[in-house]
């Protein structure tokens, strides 16, 4: 299964689940997913696409391990303790495309979301945060024993 497929259906079902569970609209998820964002291969053109260049805060944290035995299966998430969290994004550094996820967080939720991502090498990763039309960030390295996106 080639990678936009499988992002594709990954993002298809990750949505349909949230509009299922009535935690989002379908309008949000539609608006949410700017595939064109996802496509890009640097780290400033991520940081581009999701609005600019973001100040860091130490209201907000990268949940990721020090160590990754598995490069194909990192855990992974972000904490904001700002108010008014409106979105959320994850950007790996080195991967071949550093933007892997966004979320957007309805008002009232915990600004807090988990997921795996893959990782081909040890790099930084980036939790941005939207909040109060702002963008905020934190950094956390993780090392990389085995690469998940090679072949």
């Amino acid at each position: 299964m080639n990678n936009s497929r499988r992002t594709a259906i990954k993002t298809t079902g990750a949505f349909a689940t949230l509009v299922s569970l009535g935690i989002v609209t379908q309008s949000q998820a539609q608006a949410a997913v700017d595939r064109a964002s996802f496509a890009v291969k640097t780290l400033d053109d991520a940081l581009k696409a999701i609005g600019g260049t973001p100040a860091t805060s130490d209201q907000v944290s990268v949940v990721s391990p020090d160590i990754a035995e598995n490069g194909a299966v990192v855990p992974v998430g972000a904490v904001s303790k700002l108010p008014n969290t409106t979105e959320m994004y994850l950007i790996v550094e080195k991967n071949p495309t550093p933007l892997s996820c966004g979320f957007m967080i309805p008002t009232g939720t915990v600004a807090d979301v988990q997921t795996r991502l893959k990782m081909g090498q040890s790099t930084n990763v980036y939790a941005v945060v939207k909040a109060d039309g702002k963008l905020f960030s934190a950094i956390k390295e993780t090392k990389v024993t085995l690469g998940g996106c090679g072949g």
